[in-house]
């Protein structure tokens, strides 16, 4: 597969998701950085979402909850260029059920290679970096490249 560049705008598109035993961790995330989040667009599964905007008083655009279906909702987002980060606080102890949730939305995010975030430490950094409020280029599968080529 051929790719092509593509900007990641200064206004990032980042979406929010934790597993039940990460939300409190996200939310705490969140009021640290609320000052850097509200200038950039939000979306999260319904619940975490929902969590975020009643602690932090964050906008967020809410999707389904993860067990409805946010979390692949949030695949796809990514998949049309609507998503430029994930932060996705998952949590490693959590029963297998969960498991194919979490690969599925890491696989896609690296397939469009967009940034990711798995906890506190690397969400820092990510949102610490001098990227984070600038216009960058990331390479992203040639899709439609790749469907004429068919």
């Amino acid at each position: 597969m051929e790719f092509i560049s593509q900007p990641i705008p200064a206004t990032k598109r980042v979406a929010l998701v934790a597993h039940d035993n990460r939300k409190g961790a996200l939310i705490e995330w969140c009021s640290r950085h609320r000052e850097l989040l509200q200038r950039h667009r939000l979306v999260g599964t319904g619940t975490t979402g929902s969590k975020i905007e009643a602690a932090t008083g964050l906008q967020v655009e809410k999707l389904l909850s993860g067990p409805m279906g946010g979390d692949q909702q949030l695949g796809a987002r990514i998949c049309q260029g609507e998503v430029d980060l994930l932060i996705f606080f998952w949590d490693p102890f959590e029963p297998m059920p969960h498991d194919p949730d979490v690969k599925a939305l890491l696989r896609i995010a690296a397939v469009w290679n967009i940034p990711v975030a798995c906890n506190g430490a690397s969400a820092d950094m990510m949102v610490q970096s001098v990227l984070m409020e600038r216009e960058f280029e990331r390479e992203v599968p040639d899709y439609q490249g790749y469907l004429a080529g068919r």
